[in-house]
């Protein structure tokens, strides 16, 4: 009789299981979210297109699910983000744009197919599948042409009006930390970077090169086990630990001097010089440390291609070839000098090799030995015979 109605219940029960449920965090840039985010959330977000970067932090915070107030792809460029978060099992629900502001963090909500259930409230949705993924994605290829041509004159564009800016010194900042003929490397966070931060370690072991944060490049360095001697960036994607690791803070300003980021240094109680500059956070630290007169740019995460500044909302990249231009051959990847250091380093594998190629030579110089005495024993024994 028990049997008959655990199974009436199981089958006249009137509201399925949710697909997933749980307290949520809240926020309409990724990247500030990202800051201080809890492990095991659901995050609600407003990112149109995710990107591979975001994916991946999202994925390192160990999120439960992902609801998006925006398109998570809309086929306008290829990307790999929303693919990166469903292979390692995290769900992505898409709701409206007009629904974020019903969010609040730290909030509970239990997530059906097709609904969201906070508190009282029911919030359409719909799944974010590979199925939709891959649609998006042949789509976001076959506009790849069209997209390259606008990127390219974008940045020709923007590359002719700020050429004159290029040619004219920064503004004067009087850093404590010395960089004249030193290595610097620069870290900022974007695809792969704390790959080629990894087999940076034998590099920066040897060199010991003066270490730049971008905004959260910063993080990055200090999640390696290095400190910063400098961070440089609007401020606004570096947490307030890394603020106050005791790095010599430089806030980018806006080419006629505001400085946003200023006002959060100044909460926080820290000091930091200003630095007005066109350009992304990046192309000013690659300038403020070219102009120091450092001997070596190395630059870790940095942005090198159309889907990459595409990802992060530029819709070309004038001011960073300006940049490398007037640099030129100071400037390196860190993959590069990677390879080269992998190859020169001392590693396990290295060691292994060198211990096994020991052992064989004293085996053959010991099997040597052996059949040169019983060569001379043979012939002491055919003399005395004779």
């Amino acid at each position: 009789m028990s049997i008959l109605n655990w199974s009436s219940l199981s089958l006249f029960s009137s509201k399925p299981l949710p697909l997933c449920k749980g307290k949520i965090s809240v926020g309409a840039i990724t990247k500030v979210l990202l800051r201080d985010l809890p492990p095991g959330r659901i995050v609600v977000l407003q990112h149109r297109d995710l990107d591979e970067v975001a994916a991946q932090e999202l994925i390192d915070q160990k999120v439960k699910a992902v609801i998006n107030c925006q398109e998570t792809m809309s086929g306008a460029y290829p990307t790999h983000g929303p693919l990166m978060l469903l292979q390692q099992q995290i769900p992505i629900w898409e709701a409206d744009a007009a629904a974020f502001e019903s969010f609040t963090t730290n909030a509970e909500i239990a997530v059906y197919e097709d609904r969201i259930f906070l508190g009282d409230r029911e919030i359409p949705c719909s799944s974010f599948t590979r199925e939709k993924w891959l649609g998006m994605q042949q789509l976001a290829n076959e506009r790849t042409t069209k997209l390259m041509e606008q990127f390219i004159e974008n940045t020709l564009t923007y590359a002719m009006r700020d050429m004159h800016a290029i040619m004219e010194p920064l503004p004067q900042v009087f850093l404590q930390t010395d960089l004249t003929d030193k290595h610097v490397l620069i870290v900022s966070r974007g695809k792969g970077y704390k790959k080629d931060l990894l087999a940076a370690k034998a590099y920066i072991a040897e060199v010991k090169p003066i270490l730049i944060g971008v905004d959260g490049g910063a993080d990055a360095l200090l999640e390696c086990g290095y400190r910063p001697h400098l961070i440089i960036g609007d401020m606004d994607s570096v947490t307030d630990k890394a603020l106050a690791c005791g790095a010599e803070l430089v806030v980018h300003a806006y080419a006629d001097g505001e400085a946003p980021g200023l006002l959060r240094t100044n909460a926080l109680g820290l000091r930091a010089h200003v630095l007005p500059c066109f350009g992304t956070s990046e192309d000013a630290a690659l300038l403020l440390a070219y102009e120091k007169r450092c001997e070596v740019l190395v630059t870790v995460g940095a942005r090198t291609h159309m889907i990459d500044f595409l990802e992060k909302g530029r819709a070309g990249m004038g001011s960073t070839l300006l940049v490398r231009m007037k640099i030129g051959a100071r400037l390196v990847d860190i993959k590069s000098i990677g390879l080269l250091y992998k190859r020169q380093g001392w590693t396990k594998e290295a060691g292994t090799t060198l211990f096994l190629s020991l052992f064989f030579i004293a085996l053959g110089l010991f099997q040597l030995h052996w059949i040169v005495k019983r060569v001379a024993h043979v012939v002491w024994k055919l003399g005395g015979e004779g």
